[in-house]
């Protein structure tokens, strides 16, 4: 299934349904007076977050939910039905904005989390509502009220434990396929990932979901390639691995490499860069890779960053980078605990 990561819907609430004017007409009851019931409710629109979803692909296909009317009240005081509300599953992560003003209307964060989105009219009143000493038969009722209308705007930024954040073919993608389940596109080329993916991964008995962040490049803050959609998914995760690729082939400085993915991520957001972050030193199976991981492995370690040398293609080092991710994960829920 594609990974949708945006989308525009309308919703609208259904209207409530109309009141009734009857009378009763039965034989031996004389002056039976009115008896038309209230129309029901229209149902809600009702946005929730669940764990089984994972995209907003859904909503592309359809764009346009109503809920139900409510039906019409009837005679002998019948009240009508209410519509159903109609639910809207999302990804957990889901911000819901109002499309023309761009306000934040809800950020889903947690699963059945959920918000009331547009609200279903009130049902007219029957005829029997309005009968009083003075107006013993009335003759008139109420009409429904439309359901609320609006025009939105769902923006899913992923929930994770770990962002893996680099240049295009740093290897994050073969990482994650090694330490999960997890089966991301990979090929010798850049920008293989185009959508984030996730992945589950267990070690030393302890859970955590790792993020695969698409390849940042320089000017990715301002929108360059696609640089606004990559980064808006690392503002969801507790910690950051940066992934610098040691292989000569690159022609890239290490340090300047790592430098511009240190100035991207803070540009777009400040708090992004207060988060635990280490350093992974990947393709050190290379002998050239291994050389050039040497030569700045302490000037990084030396700006305040644990530095791992690894290798995404053998698994070499790999055992490290986990352990120092449980740690970190470890000690800041102890410190959320404390």
């Amino acid at each position: 299934m594609d990974f949708i990561d945006e989308s525009k819907i309308y919703v609208k609430a259904g209207s409530g349904g109309n009141g009734c004017c009857s009378f009763r007409r039965e034989k031996y009851v004389p002056k039976g007076g009115p008896d038309g019931g209230d129309g029901g409710k229209g149902g809600d629109v009702v946005i929730r977050a669940v764990q089984k979803a994972n995209t907003l692909l859904d909503l592309r296909l359809k764009p346009h939910i109503k809920a139900e009317r409510g039906t019409n009240g009837m005679g002998n005081d019948c009240t009508g039905r209410c519509g159903e509300d109609f639910v809207i599953k999302v990804p957990i992560g889901t911000i819901i904005k109002n499309f023309e003003t761009g306000e934040i209307l809800a950020d889903l964060a947690a699963d059945e989390q959920e918000i009331i989105v547009a609200r279903g009219g009130l049902g007219g009143r029957g005829n029997a509502r309005f009968a009083s000493p003075t107006r013993r038969a009335p003759r008139f009722c109420e009409e429904g009220k439309p359901g609320e209308e609006i025009t939105l705007k769902l923006e899913l930024k992923l929930l994770a434990d770990v962002g893996l954040v680099g240049y295009p073919n740093a290897g994050k993608s073969t990482l994650i396929t090694r330490v999960s389940q997890a089966k991301p596109k990979v090929a010798d080329y850049p920008f293989t990932t185009l959508t984030p993916n996730l992945g589950m991964v267990r070690h030393r008995d302890q859970d955590f979901v790792i993020a695969d962040i698409p390849g940042i490049i320089e000017g990715a803050h301002e929108g360059v390639g696609l640089g606004l959609r990559f980064l808006k998914h690392i503002e969801r995760t507790r910690v950051l691995a940066y992934v610098l690729d040691c292989s000569p082939d690159t022609g890239r400085d290490l340090l300047t490499e790592f430098d511009v993915l240190r100035n991207e991520l803070a540009s777009y957001s400040a708090d992004i860069t207060k988060r635990p972050q280490f350093v992974i030193l990947n393709k050190c199976d290379l002998t050239e890779g291994r050389e050039r991981a040497e030569q700045v492995i302490e000037k990084i370690k030396a700006s305040g960053y644990a530095c791992f040398t690894a290798s995404t293609f053998t698994g070499e080092g790999l055992t490290a980078v986990l352990d120092a991710i449980v740690k970190v994960l470890n000690d800041e829920q102890s410190a959320a605990d404390a």
